[in-house]
């Protein structure tokens, strides 16, 4: 008797990949991805950048938003539009800019695997009151690391090295405004 229906057999018939496998989630990839962001010093693969992988940004933006949360502040609109529209700011930019075209999925995934630092902030931001010295200070290096981490990504992935700096601009100006949400 063979094992029943919806495609699977026990006899070597016809197989489904696995559910994360087709839903396109890679651990590995998503490991990768985090890796670069929590370690911005060290060198970057083109791998990383080659598939636009969604579901990193996706938990990082609901644990951002969470940890708003979790400290009092009702945030969930403004992070998913903030993302959004710098998304695709960033994807027009990037566009004008690159001499090969960049996916806005792939934006997507650069620019939500690089907030992982501003959840950070956001998490400490539980504890403790970040309208001080001290969090405008973490504030800053939040940002600057958020900004960093992105820049390089983009660099890399577009082979943009010389224009690192003007990547990271617009990136510094989205993080800040994510600092903000985070602080006030």
């Amino acid at each position: 008797g063979g094992g029943g229906g919806g495609g699977f057999s026990s006899s070597g018939g016809f197989q489904e990949p696995p559910l994360l496998e087709e839903l396109g989630i890679d651990f590995y990839q998503i490991q990768t991805k985090t890796w670069s962001v929590l370690h911005p010093l060290s060198p970057s693969q083109h791998a990383v950048m080659a598939e636009a992988d969604l579901a990193g940004p996706l938990v990082f933006c609901l644990l951002f938003g969470a940890t708003m949360l979790a400290s009092g502040r009702i945030q969930f609109g403004h992070i998913y539009g903030t993302a959004m529209l710098s998304c695709a700011f960033l994807y027009s930019v990037l566009n004008l800019m690159a001499e090969r075209d960049i996916s806005f999925a792939q934006v997507a995934s650069v620019l939500g695997y690089a907030l992982l630092p501003m959840v950070g902030l956001s998490a400490i931001g539980i504890v403790f009151v970040l309208r001080s010295t001290i969090g405008g200070a973490l504030a800053l290096m939040c940002i600057a690391w958020c900004a960093f981490a992105a820049s390089k990504m983009f660099a890399v992935g577009l082979n943009m090295h010389d224009q690192r700096w003007l990547i990271a601009y617009p990136c510094l100006l989205l993080y800040g405004v994510f600092a903000m949400l985070t602080i006030f």
